[in-house]
């Protein structure tokens, strides 16, 4: 059985804050956190923007850029979507 796509992802948060996680789906995900119902971070911070993410063939891959995203600064991640430029469809 081939493995899907696995992506890690960065949202921005209404107050300015970033969120960064790890999904098989990304439109589904987005979903989930707009509902409220993805994390508890980010359910206190709606609404939230799909503001970057990177694709991989496994999902450890994908996770280990998690932990990556997750260990910039708050600059660093702002730097790193200033230079994103795809959009979701």
């Amino acid at each position: 059985m081939a493995d899907s796509e696995h992506f890690a992802y960065l949202l921005k948060c209404a107050n300015g804050s970033y969120y960064a996680g790890y999904t098989n789906d990304l439109q589904r995900r987005l979903a989930t956190h707009q509902a409220g119902k993805a994390s508890k971070y980010t359910r206190a911070r709606l609404p939230v923007e799909m503001v970057y993410w990177q694709t991989f063939a496994t999902k450890g891959e994908a996770m280990s850029a998690e932990a990556r995203l997750k260990t910039l600064t708050h600059s660093q991640k702002e730097n790193l979507v200033q230079g994103f430029n795809q959009i979701l469809c």
